[in-house]
């Protein structure tokens, strides 16, 4: 995972995807290396600068953060947000990744 800013990840928008523009999360998902566990890996590129612009209407810097991270690793998985069921379907997903979270640390905390 790389965190970067506005002008890091555009750059990356540019090169890969031909925009121009920044965005919160950019990520790459590899093909299993043959001989290796059947397991896709990637890489995720990730905007701290629109976390924390965005995270001032939200829920914080930290939270909007971990949304991206969660939106990336939901790309890793094999989803798409290409239409907007589906970017429902993925944030319903990620929001239930970031809930469960928010458990286990508290347990860890309580323990």
């Amino acid at each position: 995972m790389l965190l970067t800013d506005d002008a890091g990840i555009t750059q990356t928008n540019r090169e890969f995807f031909g925009k121009d523009r920044p965005t919160d999360v950019i990520s790459f998902r590899y093909d299993p290396v043959p001989g290796e566990e059947d397991e896709a890996t990637g890489d995720l590129i990730v905007n701290v600068e629109c976390a924390v612009r965005e995270g001032a209407a939200h829920d914080g810097a930290d939270a909007e953060l971990a949304l991206y991270i969660a939106h990336g690793f939901d790309h890793l998985s094999g989803a798409d947000d290409d239409t907007p069921a589906r970017r429902a379907a993925m944030r319903r997903t990620e929001m239930r990744w970031l809930e469960e979270l928010k458990s286990e640390v508290k347990k860890l905390i309580l323990a």
